[in-house]
């Protein structure tokens, strides 16, 4: 991220399809030849791992920290691969087109992969070696997390911690026996982790091809039903029954008067340490599987993390607790001598973290929705304030939209600054182009974009609001078509202010 460059955030859950949610078929191709078009670099993307209904579909609460998000496999390309006949896509149910209605995707596409399984299974020669392949590179997690998957559909969805004794404490008899009479589901779930990351693979290739790197999310927590907590209990805050004994969470802030209460299980570090952090080498090796640039969500934990007792009912009861990030560096350098991180540093962020990101080369990022307040001469978000060294978004997925933030969260006094910086008043239709061109005109070496942005879309096109459980990961492009007006005028931005893909 040394040179002038420009992308956009999209999530592929957000892409047009016939299926009921954006996958990895045609339209993600489409997405990536727009980005190619309009001389993008980056396409940012939320993390792919897999989603849950019990967690409001966020893919920042996942089963596992490893596993591909299987409902983004493309029936299309299944078809090309000669696993599912064409009257089974004409035969797939209407689904709303602006939004994902989670229910009925899981139910429909459940029905397309078993369909593809039985194929699979009766044409395995076709994809043996490949297949074996997969399932060797892979192995050092997808036998634990396929297992722990058939497990929860056999328990019927409870968490692992409400499992029988022998299987919530891995008992290698029990597990073999258990392994043995789920074999079927178990290999189902290896073909669906196979498929996606075939899918995936070749659309990021494609992507490389046309110059167009990948930035994507590793949440800094895990969930606590996760494969990796059943599996590696130790290196977390359980207590002797293995419930968590503490969860994440952060402080009152800009989004809650109350903080935030995750409930993630806080990890162990001093266990950690023991073994030179081997569970985290291996998940950004994994990580790179997949992205070409990460960007760690609440990166701020890796120097403290808030730590609320689990009996709590908000976040406010919580603690600071130190963590040896300079430490964990040096580790991850060794390892990964070009370390391509992002910084997620919003919010309250003290000196030791800012400390850590210079010491190690990552940028941190700057929100333009945050830049207008009473403080703008000296807010660090504010254009005049950018350095090369930091990425600039006009906002993020857990931000409004900028038209929506315009109308809605803006006091007069702060649309006043807004009219001062700008030079001139500005329509609300008007609002989200001149944020790009701040941003664009930035100092920072690279600037992000929600296509919601680029689109001009107002409040109703968020794809999250922090702290609410409802309505969110739902926002699909739909019936909002990219139009040649505004890729000619991205285009041409990207061209004049020196951000062209080269």
């Amino acid at each position: 991220m040394e040179k002038r460059c420009s992308g956009i955030l999209m999530h592929i859950t957000s892409l047009p399809s016939h299926f009921g949610i954006g996958d990895l078929g045609p339209e993600a191709y489409r997405f990536a030849d727009f980005l190619s078009e309009t001389k993008q670099t980056y396409w940012q993307v939320l993390p792919l791992n897999p989603t849950s209904l019990i967690s409001g579909n966020s893919p920042y609460a996942s089963y596992s920290a490893f596993a591909g998000n299987t409902l983004l496999i493309s029936p299309q390309l299944l078809n090309e691969m000669g696993l599912l006949p064409q009257q089974e896509l004409q035969d797939f149910p209407r689904l709303p087109k602006d939004s994902v209605d989670y229910p009925a995707v899981i139910k429909h596409k459940e029905k397309l992969y078993h369909t593809a399984f039985a194929e699979f299974k009766n044409n395995i020669s076709k994809f043996e070696g490949e297949y074996q392949q997969f399932c060797s590179d892979n192995s050092d997690w997808l036998t634990d997390f396929v297992s722990f998957m058939a497990f929860k559909t056999y328990f019927q969805d409870k968490d692992w911690g409400s499992w029988p004794a022998e299987i919530k404490n891995r008992q290698s008899v029990a597990l073999r026996e258990f392994q043995k009479k789920l074999a079927d589901q178990i290999e189902y779930q290896k073909f669906l982790q196979f498929i996606f990351f075939r899918q995936w693979g070749n659309l990021r290739r494609y992507c490389n091809e046309r110059g167009i790197q990948i930035i994507g999310d590793i949440p800094y927590y895990v969930n606590y039903d996760s494969a990796e907590v059943w599996t590696n209990p130790h290196l977390f805050k359980l207590t002797k029954s293995k419930r968590p004994e503490f969860v994440a969470g952060v402080p009152p802030d800009y989004f809650s008067s109350t903080g935030q209460l995750w409930g993630n299980p806080v990890y162990r570090w001093d266990k950690m340490k023991l073994n030179k952090y081997e569970w985290w080498i291996q998940r950004i090796k994994q990580t790179l599987k997949l992205y070409d640039i990460i960007r760690i969500d609440h990166f701020r934990g890796f120097l403290a993390y808030w730590e609320v007792p689990a009996s709590e009912d908000t976040a406010i009861n919580g603690r600071w607790v130190p963590v040896p990030g300079e430490d964990i560096f040096l580790r991850f350098k060794k390892v990964f001598p070009h370390l391509p991180i992002l910084a997620e540093d919003l919010g309250v962020i003290t000196d030791d973290v800012r400390d850590l990101m210079k010491k190690f080369n990552l940028p941190g990022m700057r929100i333009l929705v945050f830049a207008f307040d009473e403080s703008l001469p000296y807010n660090a978000y504010a254009p005049h304030n950018h350095i090369p060294e930091c990425v600039v978004y006009t906002g993020t997925h857990d931000n409004n939209t900028v038209r929506g933030w315009f109308r809605e969260e803006t006091s007069p006094a702060d649309k006043q600054r807004i009219f001062d910086y700008l030079g001139r008043e500005v329509r609300e239709e008007e609002i989200h182009w001149e944020f790009i061109r701040l941003a664009m005109m930035s100092v920072a070496n690279t600037v992000i974009f929600p296509l919601q942005d680029v689109l001009g879309l107002d409040s109703k096109h968020r794809m999250n609001t922090p702290a609410t459980l409802e309505g969110n990961w739902k926002w699909r492009l739909g019936s909002f078509p990219i139009s040649s007006d505004i890729k000619e005028k991205l285009k041409r931005m990207t061209y004049l202010f020196r951000r062209e893909r080269t």
